[in-house]
């Protein structure tokens, strides 16, 4: 009997030993302020089906697993974990709190506060819900939650991300978080204070010497900080709150960018060519031109497929950026002095960043900010070194000149052998240019006035027409002038020259044009050869009457002109529309030749062989027609 009842009590000890072993709670004391729950979780893989609450609450303790460590870090995969962590508070308050989910960039995160076995809240967060649908307004994810005196807390997260399998748990005092909060901040605006003062002073820089060194390095320390701030929950809080797609992207696309930036700007920078260093070269071009595939990539393809390939192009290139500037040191170049310390900060903060992703280093306070830190500091002696190579071009850009002063000054004294024969022949060449100039300035006044005049007639063309009746319309409206325009068409014409030809027609229209020549006899009044059969007069400073008695004189010069054809002597008639006014804006010009227009038709409507003057629409506030 008794043999029996130990194997029992043995059967029933080996069964719950797994489950013996489950994290023990975490202890909330009287006057906490923090309290890090990594060692307080324990944590088990979803099925491949979804789970409920209660389906996981029910599930035996040797399913869970404790983590035991400074860091919850699973690493990549596709997996769904649960997490659980058990809080007492035996002290003698209740305090409000902050649970802390110090990992910005999960996915799908779900909380349940149970309390006694009681469901006291859920909550849905992640950077796949928008910023602004947090609990609290910050980069972390924040919830909020009292534990009474005595009380037993239990807190279940349920996560599902494409990005590293890392829930890093803090409780807080919410006083106390709100102080180291402040620190926190004053320590991430010098940081991207520092980065922001280096991107515009070498943007400057480079505006200022044109040196393309140091466009590459703007782009490097643009990407980087943009990188952290995606990879850090800033962006999404500041730059793109609503953007979710591209949050995830966002780290993906910045990430390629720095490797690329960062591989232009060494190659660049310390001179590594195919020259001195093929091997070299060739590596970091390569990595360059892969970097910029997946950059352009990570605008395409989903975030769980590019990210695991973007953190090794990330942890290459940090190594080989490295190793280019160790090998440059030790070859004695000038520039690499600052730039192997530089990178000595920046890459190793890079490495140490990529390692606790690969979660070969645990995640704590240093591995998560070693890249800032060492990122800020290689910032600065960056610049630092490319202000030594500037000076130090300037220098050898100051000898080079002092070696051209002393070659000029040799050459001076050949220039001044040579001087007297020079404005000798100089000023043989300026008189030629002068006579030359002369003779084009002449044949050019010709060229104007043949290009402005009608070779048929010998009147103005269309085309210089055009532009003084613009001028004349301007100075009319400013200084409230009058202005007449007559457009003269010949009546019958086209019956004309069909009947006679054409020839016949050509000397038609230069008697007439004679004829209007003969009463256009002011310097400022101007005929000419609109189109075809019709003709234009414009008459600046002219009212309606004296216009109508000069569209007269020519009406009847023209009617009283006789034309000899053959053995016939014919007259001629022509109709005439005049419009005359005070224009009311600079741009009438096309309202003015309508209303001409318009009083010509009209002449041609009343029988032709008259002169009909225009009835312009009135302006307000100004007298337009001119009686």
């Amino acid at each position: 009997m008794k043999k029996g009842l130990t194997q029992i009590l043995l059967i029933m000890m080996f069964f719950a030993l797994p489950g013996l072993a489950f994290a023990e709670p975490a202890v909330w004391k009287n006057h906490s302020k923090r309290l890090e729950l990594s060692r307080f979780v324990d944590y088990l893989q979803e099925p491949s089906d979804s789970v409920s609450l209660d389906s996981v609450r029910q599930l035996p303790e040797s399913e869970w697993r404790p983590n035991g460590k400074d860091s919850v870090s699973l690493g990549y995969g596709d997996d769904v974990y649960w997490f659980r962590v058990h809080v007492r508070n035996p002290g003698a308050a209740t305090d409000p709190l902050f649970l802390e989910i110090g990992y910005p960039v999960l996915d799908h995160v779900e909380v349940y506060l149970v309390d006694d076995g009681d469901l006291l809240a859920s909550y849905v967060l992640g950077d796949k819900q928008p910023f602004y649908n947090r609990l609290i307004y910050h980069r972390n994810f924040l919830v909020p939650f009292s534990l009474s005196v005595g009380n037993n807390l239990s807190v279940y997260l349920r996560v599902d991300t494409t990005s590293s399998m890392q829930v890093p748990l803090t409780l807080w005092d919410q006083d106390a978080f709100y102080v180291a909060e402040q620190s926190r901040s004053l320590f991430e605006g010098i940081y991207y204070g520092i980065v922001l003062v280096m991107i515009l002073y070498n943007l400057f820089v480079y505006m200022a010497v044109g040196e393309r060194s140091f466009l590459h390095y703007v782009g490097y320390i643009s990407a980087m900080p943009l990188f952290l701030a995606s990879l850090h929950g800033v962006a999404f809080q500041y730059l793109w709150p609503e953007a979710t797609w591209w949050n995830d992207q966002a780290i993906i696309v910045f990430l390629n960018l720095v490797v690329l930036f960062g591989g232009t700007f060494s190659l660049r920078f310390i001179n590594v060519s195919r020259a001195n260093h093929p091997v070299l070269n060739r590596l970091t071009v390569s990595l360059i031109v892969i970097a910029g595939v997946m950059a352009t990539a990570g605008l395409l393809v989903p975030y769980r497929l590019m990210i695991l390939p973007t953190i090794l192009v990330g942890f290459l290139g940090c190594t080989t950026m490295l190793v280019l500037s160790i090998v440059r040191w030790v070859r004695k170049d000038p520039a690499a002095r600052y730039y192997a310390l530089a990178w000595v900060f920046m890459l190793f903060g890079g490495i140490v960043l990529a390692l606790s992703k690969f979660t070969m280093l645990p995640r704590n306070l240093l591995t998560e900010n070693a890249t800032q830190v060492g990122s800020a500091i290689g910032v600065i002696l960056l610049s630092v070194a490319l202000a030594d190579r500037l000076n130090k071009e300037k220098k050898r850009a100051f000898e080079a000149q002092q070696r051209l002063l002393q070659e000029e000054r040799k050459a001076r004294m050949a220039q001044e052998k040579s001087l007297r024969i020079q404005q000798e022949a100089n000023t043989l060449l300026e008189q030629r240019v002068q006579e030359r100039t002369r003779d084009l300035e002449s044949l050019n006044a010709r060229l104007r006035e043949l290009s402005a005049t009608d070779s048929l007639t010998g009147l103005k063309n269309r085309g210089h027409f055009d532009r003084a009746f613009s001028s004349a319309v301007v100075k009319a409206y400013r200084f409230g002038q009058p202005l007449s325009l007559l457009l003269l068409d010949i009546d019958h014409f086209k019956k004309f020259n069909d009947v006679y030809g054409h020839l016949v027609g050509d000397d038609c229209l230069q008697m007439v044009a004679n004829c209007i020549r003969q009463y256009v006899t002011r310097p400022q009044d101007l005929a000419a050869r609109y189109g075809g059969e019709e003709f234009v007069v414009l008459l600046p400073d002219t009212p309606e009457e004296g216009a109508l008695r000069v569209a007269e004189k020519i009406r009847s010069e023209i009617e009283e002109t006789g034309f000899r054809v053959s053995e016939e002597v014919l007259h001629l008639t022509v109709s005439i529309g005049v419009c005359a006014v005070c224009p009311s804006q600079a741009d009438a010009t096309k309202d003015i030749f309508c209303w001409a227009d318009e009083a010509l038709y009209e002449a041609k409507g009343r029988g032709r062989n008259q002169v009909v003057a225009s009835e312009p629409p009135p302006v307000q506030g100004a007298e337009s027609v001119i009686t």
